[in-house]
């Protein structure tokens, strides 16, 4: 039998929407989100895995990248400008915009906050690449591996997990780096991309890989078992 080496990963650390409007008290989502059964306690149950995986990946070269989902505020670009057909949990909280840009609510959190060499990718949808600069900047750097994590695992995470398939990138998801507040379809989600898109790991076990596997070229070589 032929040993194959196993495959050599150019991976980035992409934290999907952990800003204060969803993930902080006081935010949008914890104020408005009440009257659709909204809770916050599933995204901030997240944030220690998170910040040891940011910290992790800084440590071992990997650059990390944050989306931050915006809103204007006259509310030109809420969904409801666009749809008749909006169910009531993403109606943005009865036509209140969340999120404004250049607000606090809009701000990444202050447990998880970018560093100078990080990257913010500014969002208008759920997928991380709809008229983005993200593709690009991917490519620019040779990424061909995404490690995917932040909220909300059925909504953004997803939608753009199977983006990033979709257009050649491998994808890593992060299960208990990710959160949803639909747990049951949360779970669902999780299994589907492990069963159909890529990756799915625990931060302890990626971490662990992420120091042992970094080749001189700064490359990642590890399987994925």
């Amino acid at each position: 039998m032929v040993r194959l080496r196993p495959p050599e990963f150019h991976p980035v650390l992409l934290v999907i929407d952990m800003q204060n409007g969803f993930c902080s008290s006081g935010g949008s989502y914890e104020k408005y989100g009440g009257t659709i059964g909204a809770d916050i306690k599933a995204y901030r149950e997240i944030i220690p895995n998170l910040a040891r995986l940011v910290a992790a990946c800084r440590e071992v070269g990997i650059r990390v990248f944050y989306t931050q989902q915006v809103r204007e505020e006259s509310g030109i670009d809420l969904f409801t400008r666009l749809h008749h057909i909006v169910p009531e949990r993403r109606a943005e909280y009865l036509r209140i915009p969340a999120c404004i840009r250049g607000t606090w609510d809009a701000e990444i959190i202050d447990e998880l906050k970018p560093r100078k060499g990080d990257h913010i990718v500014v969002k208008r949808r759920d997928s991380a690449f709809q008229d983005t600069e993200l593709d690009l900047w991917l490519r620019s750097i040779y990424a061909d591996t995404i490690i995917l994590t932040g909220v909300d695992t059925v909504i953004c995470v997803e939608t753009t997990l199977t983006d990033a398939f979709n257009i050649g990138y491998d994808v890593i998801l992060v299960e208990d780096a990710t959160a949803s507040s639909w747990p049951k379809i949360g779970q669902a989600s999780i299994r589907k991309v492990a069963g159909s898109y890529g990756w799915v790991v625990k931060t302890d076990r990626l971490i662990e890989l992420l120091r042992s596997c970094k080749t001189r070229a700064g490359t990642f070589r590890f399987t994925m078992d």
